[in-house]
């Protein structure tokens, strides 16, 4: 075989190195570049309007690198400039007319055959009375830094809110002690006011607070008789903030162009309503107490439809395990009275989640005759059969919210309790005894 000598290829490297660079691009003078730094020109111009007058001009230049995130904070950003040359006259017009119809369509989730709770409302505050001494226990932060924020650059405003956030356990505690009835009902419903206009001035953070706060009211059984009347000042409370919470996200969906339909997807919400949205459940979620917690979170239900179509389905059952954590019966079956009402405003078809709050009571309706329970009733003076009375407001909302449109096997049963087969849901209600004058009349050897 024949055997060839080998020697190396020539080559030139720099002609190889030169054909595999990229084609240079000439970048002329004033062409855009994203590292080169910004020129930004100032102008100001003087005028004197008296005799001799003289003007005056001075330009000044700074460069700098400027961070494309901050934008958002001074309004710069593309959004921000849209939302700033839409016209008000017609944003308003279609914010208006889409609450309109939103409310239509809220009201239509039941029919008329439900009985809302405006009407049980003025029943429970008339019945519900004490002449003994309420106190209001606050602790609302300190008021430093307030003054001026509407006027605030929106860098200014994150930074004073965050300042806030950081100032919530460093505040003044006031409380207000040996009022009255009527007093009381004054102070929550200043509070209610408080709430508004802490929204319409744009203090988030203290309208969050004022929620929070109220709502450790209802961990306070100190005056138990009143419980199920303050319990409804309280939800009025709650009420007015996840209204405001979800016409707030709901407004930045909407624009002059297009308004959200009445049975509206996450998929029409856009990004900045999402990002608000998770936002408020952010800081909730950040609540150390699970009464207030439980119940900021119950109040904005409804604001998960912005997120996903299985986000209310899926926060109904977590709440309801939530409430197993209050060991107070009286204040856990309220709870779950708030729950009921908020699921059944956004959700009337998920009975498994009102069933099961219902039985979750049945399972600790026993802990009435616990030591705790029945001290608490021995140091208030209040004698069992004067306790029980304060369980039916709760209990006939949450029997309401579970035999409306409820399936026959729900509400009907032949034999279980002679036979020893398992209870339907009103055969439970009538084993736990006659807790009000309108359910001793009914024998539990009635068909049903």
């Amino acid at each position: 075989m024949a055997v060839f000598p080998w020697h190396s290829r020539n080559r030139n490297y720099k002609a190889e190195f030169a054909s595999c660079r990229l084609e240079a691009v000439p970048l002329e003078f004033g062409d855009y570049h994203p590292l080169k730094p910004i020129t930004v020109t100032e102008s100001r111009t003087k005028k004197v309007n008296r005799k001799g007058s003289t003007s005056s001009t001075s330009s000044s230049s700074s460069s700098s690198m400027v961070d494309p995130l901050s934008s958002v904070l001074d309004g710069t950003d593309p959004l921000s400039m849209f939302a700033a040359t839409a016209d008000p006259v017609a944003l308003a017009a279609a914010t208006d007319s889409s609450r309109r119809k939103r409310d239509r369509d809220d009201n239509s989730v039941v029919g008329s055959d439900f009985e809302p709770w405006a009407n049980k409302r003025g029943e429970i505050l008339a019945r519900y009375t004490t002449t003994e001494k309420l106190s209001i226990n606050l602790f609302m932060g300190s008021e430093k830094g307030k003054a001026g924020t509407a006027t605030l650059a929106m860098s200014e405003k994150v930074r004073t809110r965050l300042e806030e956030l950081d100032d919530f356990e460093e505040g003044s505690q006031k409380e207000l002690l040996n009022l009255t009835q009527q007093d009381y009902v004054n102070r929550i419903e200043e509070l209610n006011q408080s709430l508004k206009d802490a929204w319409a001035s744009d203090q988030k953070v203290k309208a969050l607070k004022i929620v929070i706060q109220c709502s450790k009211l209802l961990s306070d059984t100190s005056v138990i008789q009143f419980y199920p009347s303050k319990f409804v000042l309280i939800t009025d409370i709650l009420d007015t903030f996840g209204k405001l919470v979800y016409e707030r996200i709901f407004s930045m969906c909407v624009d002059n162009r297009s308004v959200l339909p009445d049975h509206f997807s996450p998929e029409n919400a856009n990004d900045t309503a999402k990002e608000t949205c998770l936002n408020w459940f952010f800081k909730i979620a950040s609540i150390r107490e699970l009464i207030p917690r439980f119940y900021v979170e119950a109040s904005i239900l409804k604001c998960n439809k912005f997120l996903s179509k299985t986000g209310i389905s899926e926060c109904l059952p977590r709440l309801t395990c939530m409430i197993r954590g209050i060991g107070d019966p009286l204040v856990s079956v309220y709870a779950r009275a708030y729950l009921c009402r908020v699921g059944m405003e956004v959700a009337p078809h998920l009975k498994e989640t009102l069933n099961k709050n219902f039985f979750d009571f049945l399972l600790t309706f026993k802990q009435i005759h616990g030591d705790t329970v029945q001290n608490q009733l021995v140091v208030q003076g209040v004698e069992l059969p004067s306790y029980l009375p304060l369980y039916p407001p709760a209990m006939d909302w949450i029997f309401q919210c579970i035999s409306y449109h409820a399936p026959e096997v729900t509400l009907q049963c032949d034999a279980h309790l002679l036979y020893g087969d398992s209870p339907c849901t009103l055969c439970l209600f009538m084993l736990m005894g006659p807790l009000h004058n309108s359910y001793s009349n009914v024998s539990a050897s009635q068909p049903l």
